[in-house]
């Protein structure tokens, strides 16, 4: 039950810039309605940024504050951050003051740390979500006055405190449940053969510059070894990949911009090129498919890597790194997609990471919060 102190069901989700903290959050939030379909959920995160899209898709009310990233380096934008920073504490404030939440619960991101801070101030509780190895410097920060930490890695007690940690897995789309009976249907979704090798190419919701760079160099080898691609290119990319591959006449190449049914993306796969941010790997671990990481070497504390390579000691992914994907990337796919066996070997121990109800077990937390 809620807490009768919390005179109505109100929860403020935050998190954004990218879907590694969006999704999450938007999983939590449909999880915290289904059980109270009554309840107001607010969504809070960053002008201009892609959660102020996902989130009314979702459903759910948003409101963006005026906040970015930090420049390390001097420019307009480093020297107006400290303005937006204080602008959007006080911005945060305000909506915290107006919506009188029960709770807070952030998953990192632009908005997520003036959201979080306002509501510590204001003495309403917080719970962070973090999805990563090595949590960010807010993170760490706001941890301090957060009531509980959920986390998907052991080792969480060299960064916050162990009495408030929560082993909860990371919460993911629940369309990724159960894709194990989506095959016929995600073939017929992509238009694809069955009798040919599919690989899924995901960089991230907005794309991966160097993995995209590579599938690009490596077209006719993909035309040659009659393997099938659904390669999500990110929007910067989208235009110059279809290009290419109408230039070349490919039908076993399907570019899209972004994948909206990911579910049968993960579906249809025998193998899946990914960047090794947490939340694509905690998806292709429930989907139980064998993946190739290329980490994104500029990952704060190279968290990426250290995540990639969690997976690769047990035999659950290939890594490559960043700077060599060009050249690594045909060969690493030429000696292992037609190997049956050992792509089942990776899937099934890749599983052994995936966590199914991280977004009930947050909630639930969330609950005890509330009272």
């Amino acid at each position: 039950m809620l807490n009768r102190r919390c005179n109505s069901k109100k929860l403020v989700v935050s998190g954004g810039g990218t879907g590694g903290h969006i999704f999450p959050a938007l999983s939590v939030a449909l999880e915290f309605r289904s059980r109270y379909p009554d309840a107001e959920v607010l969504y809070i995160g960053a002008k201009g940024r892609m959660e102020m899209e996902k989130a009314p898709a979702a459903g759910f009310r948003v409101i963006g504050l005026w906040i970015s990233g930090m420049e390390r380096k001097l420019s307009m934008r480093s020297l107006i951050f400290p303005v937006k920073l204080t602008w959007s504490l006080l911005h945060a404030t305000a909506i915290l003051i107006r919506f009188k939440p029960c709770a807070v619960a952030g998953f990192g991101g632009y908005a997520s740390g003036s959201t979080l801070k306002a509501a510590s101030m204001l003495g309403i509780p917080v719970l962070i979500q973090e999805q990563n190895s090595i949590p960010g410097k807010t993170n760490k920060l706001l941890a301090k006055s957060a009531k509980k930490v959920c986390v998907a890695f052991g080792g969480m007690e060299k960064y916050f405190d162990k009495n408030k940690i929560v082993m909860t897995g990371n919460p993911v789309r629940k369309e990724m449940l159960n894709i194990e009976d989506k095959r016929d249907e995600a073939i017929r979704f992509f238009d694809l053969d069955r009798s040919r090798p599919m690989i899924l190419v995901v960089g991230g919701s907005q794309g991966a510059l160097a993995v995209n760079r590579a599938v690009e160099t490596h077209l006719g080898f993909f035309r040659d070894e009659g393997i099938q691609l659904i390669w999500q290119t990110g929007k910067h990319y989208f235009t110059q990949a279809g290009a290419s591959v109408s230039a070349m006449k490919l039908d076993n190449v399907k570019p899209f911009e972004f994948i909206r049914r990911m579910d049968l993306a993960y579906a249809a796969s025998d193998l899946v090129i990914s960047r090794a941010g947490a939340i694509a790997m905690s998806e292709i671990a429930l989907a139980g498919k064998p993946a190739v990481f290329v980490p994104l070497p500029s990952a704060a504390e190279n968290h990426q890597m250290i995540n990639a390579l969690a997976f690769a000691e047990r035999e659950a992914a290939w890594v490559i790194r960043d700077n060599e994907v060009r050249d690594q990337l045909a060969k690493v796919i030429k000696k292992i997609i037609n190997d049956t066996e050992l792509l089942k070997r990776y899937g099934e121990n890749i599983k052994r990471f995936s966590v199914k109800n991280a977004a009930e077990r947050i909630v639930d937390e969330l609950e005890k919060l509330m009272g």
